[in-house]
């Protein structure tokens, strides 16, 4: 290493500002993601809204595939400052709505600003990033940005659970609040400074063209979602039918081509990634309503449960970066394959936890600690796969590809199981039924990731 490079580094002078703001609201961002997945319960029965419980998730993954797209193709034209601006005042906007909602209709609407919020936040610091530092900084501040997430991981779910157990679960909104003020403090006058890029009209016209199909995506997810949650009624039949004729023509502008077929290569990858997420994401939220509802838990120790996930999940991916390391990404579909597997072992467990009649508790946090070891060996995996196969200048494109599914997969997996949930609830069948029935569409979903993981092609140079 030369002298100047060991002077300059992320936290240098230059940049201390901007990436100790980068860190503070991705942090804030993913803190407020993964606390709601404990207090969800909590509020839902205090708002009486234990039918609309996917909402408080979904309304929030879909937003933020459309905060990410339309900020997306708007940074370019009217710079990252007034870009972030914006990202900033309509996550403040939802978590105001949040915190103050009395019925769960308006908490929903406040998840949705603040989804909208947190994927365009996101999206201009990655903007930011690129504009900001040079090349040799770039995967250090990459680094820290997804080490920003460990933490919040790691204590969000704890800490939320305290505050929803012993004071209200309308703190863990409110909490957010002193962090995003520094992180605007810090950030802002190093973006004021960036110039914002000249679009062309060609790339334009692809910006509106994908803005408009974002939107139509959202709208038809919506229609589905609702349409299912009272399906015994013919109105919920057409509306959901409605909803699905809607989304087919977004969801092949928006992913890669032969995604539908499952082609071998890139396709096959964004399908197993998006399937396992959606079991991962969607299976933590219905664990936690289990845990507090059916196994009687504080909200504290449901989130501490949660929390053995995301150590898990951190340490599998450290060590799959070592292995990676070790046999130069030779065996990276073994570890995608292995993983997913491993997950398909923990939601079996958690699926036999929850339906003991007693106890039970130590299978939930061993099937945590499964299901965390497995996407942590997958999904870093499949990202570096899924990177191999774009071609040079197509990365970005290929990035947007996994963030669209790592939001948008979640996001339909959890609302169909709160669908399920209201159809039980409605036919009176109880909150266990629902459940259950959620769970197992995450068993299904990640058992047809494993099959589709078998078509993952690693492109060898």
């Amino acid at each position: 290493m030369e002298i100047g490079e060991s002077r300059v580094g992320i936290f240098h002078a230059s940049y201390r500002a901007l990436t100790i703001g980068i860190i503070l609201a991705v942090t804030t961002v993913a803190f407020e993601g993964l606390a709601i997945t404990t207090i969800a319960p909590n509020l839902a029965q205090h708002l009486n809204g234990i039918h609309l419980y996917g909402w408080i998730f979904s309304a929030f993954l879909l937003s933020q595939i459309l905060g990410t797209i339309v900020i997306g193709q708007q940074i370019g034209k009217i710079g990252v400052f007034r870009s972030f601006a914006l990202s900033i005042v309509m996550f403040v906007v939802g978590i105001v709505i949040a915190a103050t909602s009395l019925s769960m209709p308006v908490l929903i609407g406040g998840r949705a600003f603040q989804g909208f919020g947190a994927g365009a936040i996101i999206t201009c610091v990655y903007y930011s990033i690129t504009l900001s530092y040079p090349d040799e900084l770039r995967t250090k501040i990459l680094a820290v940005f997804s080490s920003a997430y460990i933490l919040p991981a790691l204590i969000g779910p704890y800490i939320a659970g305290l505050l929803a157990e012993y004071v209200s679960w309308r703190f863990v909104f409110w909490l957010v609040l002193p962090l995003i003020v520094l992180a605007v403090l810090l950030t802002l006058p190093s973006f004021r400074k960036l110039q914002a890029g000249n679009s062309s009209s060609s790339s334009a016209k692809n910006g509106n063209r994908k803005e408009g199909y974002a939107l139509l995506l959202t709208i038809g997810t919506g229609l589905l979602l609702s349409g299912l949650g009272f399906v015994t009624n013919g109105m919920g039949i057409a509306l959901a039918l409605v909803g699905v004729a809607i989304m087919i023509q977004p969801m092949r502008k928006l992913l890669p081509e032969g995604t539908f077929s499952v082609r071998k290569g890139l396709p096959a990858t964004i399908v197993s990634r998006g399937f396992y997420v959606a079991c991962y994401v969607a299976t933590e939220s219905y664990v936690v309503l289990a845990l507090t509802e059916v196994k009687g838990l504080s909200a504290d120790l449901a989130g501490l449960i949660v929390a053995g996930g995301a150590l898990s999940w951190s340490t599998a991916a450290w060590l799959q970066s070592k292995l990676d390391e070790k046999d130069r990404g030779q065996g990276r579909k073994k570890r995608v394959t292995g993983g997913v597997a491993l997950m398909i072992v923990g939601v079996s467990l958690v699926i036999a936890a929850i339906g003991l009649e007693s106890g039970g508790i130590g299978f939930a946090l061993i099937s945590q600690i499964f299901t965390g070891f497995g996407i942590g060996l997958a999904n870093p995996t499949t990202g570096a796969i899924a990177l191999q196969h774009a071609r040079a200048g197509e990365e970005g494109e290929v990035s947007s590809h996994l963030q669209f599914v790592d939001a948008f997969c979640p996001g339909l997996s959890i609302g169909i199981g709160g669908a399920l949930l209201a159809i039980s609830e409605s036919a009176g069948l109880g909150i266990f039924t629902g459940i259950m029935l959620a769970l197992l569409l995450q068993l299904f979903f990640v058992i047809v990731s494993f099959i589709v993981s078998l078509r993952i092609a690693v492109r060898r140079d």
